[in-house]
């Protein structure tokens, strides 16, 4: 495995000067956000290079000229709703793909997407609780929400996938971030079979451990049931906070400026399992056929950005399966 690092946490700093951050922390790959909800302050649009030649070259020119690669092309956001976001998101989603082309870059991470509950609705509406009740008059409100969410899904990701297939892209990794509608194995597997066999071989899980833990999975267990559905890896802990957990449990809705009184938060490589725990994780996502790369995404917001991050390379430095 290589490590790579997720740039948007270098802040508004000029392109080359990002660039020359990450040789000086020692890393060689990163992974650019395009647009959604991430930063994109690295890249012009996607659109921008897609459509400027010579803006483009000089784009590789500064990435290759310090020895870079570009791990990924993370597009994130929510292309499932029926709003001007959703599609604006659904947009850059789909220039991403043709600039990995251009780039050469073979795997796009993204999310799911979550529609809303019913058409007309303009609110993504992220269903976790039982949907055996309530009925009312014959219906059962959330069931019905949930199968109107995969027709959408089913949909959207079937013309989606067939256009990245189309444009080279190799690999479709999927965050398994909560309030997603693909936010765990099962989901991830859902959405595969909903797109149909030859189709969702490019469709696997961007295998971020911090959102499996802060929802109570165990994200070692997730690796050995994706086996082959692992297809790219983000190098990101969380920590369950003691006392408050066992009093609120896991279902957190508090600021993430609010780090004294959250549930859990997201920390720093090691700072929320050690690195014994690390290092298993690692060994069972190589065992399980995953060589590619590992993306450190620093979000630790209860110490300053350079401690973080030096703090996680040097956790996944020691801990990744090499």
């Amino acid at each position: 495995m290589k490590l790579s690092i997720c740039t948007d946490v270098f802040g508004k700093i000029p392109f080359t000067d990002m660039l020359d951050k990450v040789k000086a922390y020692g890393l060689d790959a990163i992974e650019l956000t395009t647009g959604g909800w991430g930063g994109c302050f690295f890249v012009p649009s996607a659109e921008e290079l897609i459509q400027n030649p010579e803006k483009l070259k000089a784009f590789k020119a500064e990435i290759h000229k310090r020895g870079l690669t570009i791990s990924a092309l993370n597009c994130s956001g929510n292309p499932l709703i029926d709003t001007p976001m959703g599609h604006a998101h659904s947009k850059t989603i789909h220039d991403t793909v043709v600039l990995a082309e251009r780039l050469g870059v073979k795997t796009i991470v993204t999310m799911s997407g979550l529609p809303a509950g019913a058409p007309g609705d303009k609110t993504p509406n992220w269903i976790t609780s039982t949907i055996s009740w309530p009925d009312f008059d014959g219906c059962n409100y959330m069931a019905d929400a949930v199968k109107y969410q995969w027709q959408v899904a089913s949909e959207w990701w079937t013309e989606f996938t067939q256009f990245a297939k189309d444009h080279g892209i190799e690999k479709i990794a999927i965050e398994e971030f909560p309030c997603q509608l693909v936010y765990n194995v099962r989901s991830l597997n859902t959405l595969i079979e909903a797109v149909g066999p030859e189709l969702g071989k490019l469709i696997g899980m961007n295998l971020d451990p911090s959102h499996l833990m802060i929802q109570g999975a165990d994200p070692i267990a997730a690796a050995r049931a994706l086996g082959d559905k692992i297809c790219y890896v983000h190098g990101k802990d969380a920590r369950i906070e003691r006392g408050l957990a066992d009093v609120d449990g896991l279902l957190e809705n508090l600021p993430v400026t609010a780090t004294k009184n959250r549930t859990w938060n997201y920390v720093a490589v090691g700072c929320g399992k050690d690195l014994q725990w690390w290092k298993e994780f690692f060994s069972v996502v190589h065992m399980m056929g995953y060589d590619g790369y590992v993306s450190l995404e620093m979000e630790d917001l209860t110490m300053n950005v350079e401690a973080g991050l030096q703090t996680s390379i040097d956790a996944l430095k020691a801990t990744i399966s090499k």
